[in-house]
């Protein structure tokens, strides 16, 4: 500290560089300099009616408290913790709404110009160089366009790298006082959020970047990422879930296409690990918001995914995140800057996560119109997946219609028919679309997969209601052989009507599984399996069809052994197919797998058997269905 004190030989009285009424910027999240804010709460009661512009703190936050009304004006651009929060919904504080990657012009252009900004370093180097540290974010910003550098010199505030550095001369007065940095433990979790990010790992692929929300949700998605290779980290936050990816050698930074070989953030909270890890590390530099979060710099990453979280998404996909009615939260933040940036990026995937319900399972999240006073933060034109404990809604592309079913689709079950008949009442969907969708209890908690065929990724999943059109466009790509063969008649046109019919399966009793490539708007289904159950004879009748293109990669047999599965855990006797006896492919798929042709079967056709279980029953002769798909 040598420098410090021949930098401020003279004691400074900081206080007096301040006058009622001025604005002061505060230090974000784990750098809020405590002994600053201490100081100007016991030694500085002559100033009063400053205003304390900040984001979002890890602090008692004892500024926003009641008693120090008079003599501070908050005004957050994040609501984080209760104090703040409090203060908010009884007018002592106010919260003013912007996107993260534009806090740092309001400054700059003195919008909100700053008399002082109040900030923790590092110790100066041998040069006098202090770092900002963990939280560079508008702090950087706010330091440049502030009349007053006041810093808390922290022993224990890492030196990070990147664009973190002030000369301890730019400094008006400083202060050293030792501070803990605060730790916050974001590895709690439960099934449902531990099932959000299973089915949010499903949509990253090798070599994607990452960008990474506040909450318990991104966080739970890199405990699913760890067989995964060549990622990369363009996020505003850096948590121990990420320093976790880096020390398995998951996340390389190799195929970034923007600061590649680096991890860039903003700032970081967590653990003391995760403190100590960036500290003096080359491998993640730390940038000002106003560069991190600029869409136009985040869409510069090829494959870029970000990950955040909400607290409302309607049927047309419009998303609440930093209010519950007229209360309000938490606040913008990054979101509209990584889902903007993401949807521009080439290959990019923007996600909204959240849990289907709120308030112990009472509430649902996914709701037919907006709580009143709710406002958006991200626009039904920007989402593109919702993704709950539910499954994976794919919004890019679809109509309102298909939105909403996509979207009651992946709602808790009990709320599904009360949103569908909400939603019936707007005309969204027409009156032949009566099933909400069910569930295959036996594909697991997680009901879709990921799969290859021939070095191509596809999904496997329950066939649904929203696959309606999809499902049209199926039919109408068959070629007229196929039809003749994969078919048991002789179908004509294939009405929205009747597709709906054929995606509306009620899933605890008939079974439909389709494969799909799903890239956002590029939804194609390649491949449909199907069983019809006979409860009476406790059977089965099964089929399947591929699309042209794909025949022969095998999609038919991964469709069939998972229908197997399915039957053999449901208990059923047998199933039973009905072929065409010149369709020599599907023949052999099902021999295969154990199927035995009966030699009673009606001209034209064979009848192919598999039985279950040593106690299988014959199956009965006349047992057919006619309109199988």
């Amino acid at each position: 500290m040598s420098l410090v004190k021949h930098q401020f030989d003279r004691k400074v009285d900081w206080h007096s560089l301040l006058d009622s009424g001025n604005r002061v910027f505060i230090g974000s999240y784990a750098a809020v300099p405590n002994a600053l804010i201490d100081s100007l709460i016991e030694d500085a009661k002559g100033l009063n009616d400053i205003e304390l512009t900040h984001m979002g703190t890890l602090s008692d936050d004892k500024w926003a408290l009641p008693e120090y009304a008079s003599r501070f004006k908050v005004n957050t651009f994040f609501i984080h913790g209760d104090t703040v929060r409090q203060a908010v919904d009884e007018g002592r504080a106010d919260y003013t709404p912007c996107f993260l990657s534009e806090v740092s012009g309001l400054f700059t252009s003195d919008t909100l110009p700053l008399d002082a900004a109040l900030i923790m370093v590092s110790p100066p180097d041998e040069l006098g160089y202090c770092s900002l540290g963990v939280s560079v974010d508008v702090v950087m910003s706010a330091a440049r366009a502030a009349k007053h550098i006041i810093a808390q010199v922290n022993p224990s505030m890492p030196r990070t790298c990147g664009q973190t550095f002030l000369h301890i001369s730019e400094f008006s007065a400083c202060i050293e006082a030792e501070q803990p940095l605060p730790e916050v433990d974001m590895s709690e979790t439960s099934k449902i959020v531990d099932r959000i990010g299973q089915y949010t790992a499903i949509l990253i692929d090798d070599g994607a970047t990452l960008q990474l929300g506040i909450g318990k949700i991104p966080d739970a998605v890199t405990r699913y990422l760890y067989q995964h290779k060549n990622l990369g980290i363009h996020s505003e936050l850096l948590c121990d879930g990420l320093v976790d990816l880096i020390k398995r050698g998951v996340v390389t930074n190799r195929y970034k296409t923007f600061h590649p070989g680096k991890t860039v953030v903003s700032f970081c909270f967590g653990s003391k690990n995760l403190y100590d890890f960036v500290d003096i590390n080359p491998h993640v530099e730390f940038y000002p918001s106003g560069y991190v979060n600029k869409p136009a710099n985040i869409a510069k990453n090829d494959n870029m995914v970000s990950i955040n979280s909400a607290l409302q998404v309607d049927l047309s996909g419009q998303v609440v995140a930093d209010s519950i009615g007229y209360d309000f939260y938490s606040g913008i933040g990054g979101q509209v800057d990584f889902v903007t940036g993401a949807s521009k990026s080439k290959n990019g995937r923007p996600i909204i996560a959240l849990p289907s319900t709120a308030k112990n399972g009472e509430v649902s999240r996914i709701v037919a119109t907006l709580s009143e006073g709710s406002g958006v933060v991200t626009s039904r034109g920007n989402v593109h997946y919702v993704i709950t404990e539910f499954g994976i809604a794919s919004l890019q592309g679809k109509s309102v219609r298909e939105r909403a079913l996509e979207l009651i689709r992946v709602a808790h079950p009990k709320f599904r028919d009360e949103l569908l008949a909400k939603i019936r009442e707007k005309y969204w969907v027409p009156d032949y679309q009566t099933r909400t969708p069910t569930d295959i209890p036996e594909l697991g908690e997680v009901q879709i997969s990921r799969i290859q065929f021939q070095d191509q990724q596809f999904y496997m999943r329950p066939l649904n209601p929203s696959d309606e059109r999809r499902l049209q466009e199926f039919f109408y790509s068959h070629t007229k052989e196929t039809i003749r063969m994969r078919y048991n008649f002789t179908p004509g046109q294939m009405t929205r009507e009747k597709s709906c019919d054929l995606v509306s399966v009620d899933q605890s009793k008939d079974v439909a599984l389709t494969i799909v490539q799903d890239d956002g708007s590029k939804v194609r289904i390649e491949a449909v399996g199907r069983y019809y159950l006979y409860e009476q004879q406790n059977s089965c009748e099964v089929a399947f069809v591929t699309r042209e293109t794909n025949q022969g990669k095998g999609m038919a047999s991964r469709l069939l052994r998972a229908m197997i599965d399915i039957a053999e855990k449901r208990g059923l006797t047998s199933m039973f197919a009905l072929v065409k006896n010149n369709n020599l492919p599907m023949i052999s798929v099902f021999e295969q797998f154990g199927f035995v042709r009966k030699f009673d079967s009606e001209p034209g056709e064979i009848e192919l058997v598999k039985r279950l279980n040593l106690d299988a029953v014959e199956l009965a002769p006349d047992i057919k269905n006619g309109g199988l798909l």
